[in-house]
């Protein structure tokens, strides 16, 4: 019998189960694979449940910073302990009305994609009286790796294009407001694996060194991205990264020898690698039927709980895993929803089922309620537990259902 059994009984499904244990494990090991001194950002998208955030902050490491994109993800980075001066706010369309939210919070360091981006920020701040501290985002012409979902080296709402920065650079540290600080990278995400990972690392720290040798890019703060892969609603272990340390370390004494005195500051960023496996969703069997000699399977939850970015063409993988799945039936994994496209397997191996049982699919910690279309068609958000080990820390569920309310009086 699964540890989670029970807990399907008790808040019945679709149901999140979240276990801190893990959310902790992978947090230290990412840490211990760092050179150490580096920085590590949470990135509160992929999971902004509070005593999941909560977790992030703690450990014998110092924790992570909290990476936030949106006012909502703020409020909740606050309320779980994270200090605003240390969040890095980012995002390509950032409005007045959240930059003054987040900088009267205290939030002192943005990300920022444009010139005007960086101008909007530095408004706002001098209306507040303060200074805040960009890290340009850039956008490279190109990258090392060719794996892993390429985030840069094309046309992109996200990122100075690097050509332009030796033009730009005498403009960009003259506005008003705000000073360049660094530079942030983001180049890819869930590289294949560690030599990919590697190389990608190499083109951002050389390019770094190169551009504040050659067209002075300030460089106190230096944010190399992210890429650490985990498996996403399959069976499967995170990716292991042995000579990651090792290499990093001599990669950044060759090129930004620095960052040994603490000159500059190192970080680096991760959300589905810190909290994909800590997550997994009990789905109930609530028909099964035959279709023209097919084998349908129909489960409480579909695209609309488990929908991993799919809106977005990200994510969702071609076969959603179930935990211990032996069996030999061929046939589809579908949800409840009133469209042929709530499908989450097709042609796939599964268990021998009858209605009622509760199957489990793993490594959905990450990009999964929140990640969801979870008002297609009004069904209920599914419950969300937060388990440390065996004892219950948490049982909530998101409200999204409410009447609508105006935000003005007509008539």
């Amino acid at each position: 019998m699964s540890r989670y059994t029970e807990l399907a009984e008790r808040f019945g499904t679709p149901t999140y189960v979240y276990d801190l244990d893990q959310v902790a494990e992978a947090r230290d090991e990412l840490f211990s694979l760092l050179p150490e001194g580096f920085e590590l950002f949470y990135a509160l998208k992929a999971n902004p449940h509070m005593d999941v955030a909560r977790e992030m902050r703690g450990g014998d490491a110092g924790g992570c910073r909290a990476e936030i994109s949106s006012t909502g993800e703020l409020s909740i980075a606050i309320a779980a302990g994270f200090d605003p001066a240390e969040c890095l706010y980012t995002g390509p369309g950032k409005t007045d009305g959240e930059l003054d939210f987040a900088i009267a919070a205290g939030v002192r360091m943005f990300s920022v994609e444009s010139l005007s981006d960086l101008r909007h920020v530095g408004a706002v701040a001098m209306r507040h009286n303060v200074v805040a501290k960009a890290l340009l985002r850039i956008n490279t012409v190109s990258g090392s790796a060719q794996t892993g979902i390429r985030m840069m080296g094309r046309p992109s709402q996200f990122g100075i294009d690097s050509e332009t920065l030796p033009e730009l650079m005498p403009v960009l540290t003259s506005v008003p407001g705000v000073r360049v600080a660094g530079a942030h990278f983001f180049t890819m995400s869930n590289a294949k694996d560690e030599a990919s990972l590697l190389a990608e690392y190499e083109y951002v720290i050389e390019f770094a060194a190169q551009l504040q040798q050659e067209i002075g890019l300030p460089l106190e703060f230096l944010d190399i991205g992210g890429g650490f892969s985990s498996p996403y609603a399959v069976p499967g272990e995170r990716a292991a990264y042995s000579k990651l340390r090792v290499e990093l370390t001599q990669l950044l004494d060759l090129h930004l020898p620095r960052w040994r005195t603490g000159e500059i500051k190192l970080a680096c960023e991760s959300g589905r690698y810190l909290v994909g496996s800590s997550g997994v969703l009990l789905c109930g069997v609530v028909n099964i039927k035959e279709s023209r000699g097919s084998k349908f399977v129909i489960l409480d939850a579909g695209i609309n709980v488990v929908g991993g970015l799919s809106g977005i063409g990200r994510l969702l993988p071609a076969t959603i895993g179930v935990t211990g799945n032996d069996g030999s039936d061929v046939g589809s994994l579908v949800g409840p929803l009133c469209t042929p496209g709530d499908t989450l397997a097709k042609g796939a191996k599964i268990p021998t089922l009858s209605v009622g049982d509760v199957l489990e699919i793993p490594n959905v910690g990450a990009y999964g309620v929140t990640a969801s279309p979870l008002g297609f068609l009004g069904r209920p958000a599914p419950t969300e537990v937060v388990v440390r080990g065996d004892e219950i820390i948490s049982v909530s569920r998101l409200d999204y259902r409410r009447a609508y309310e105006p935000v003005e009086a007509y008539g």
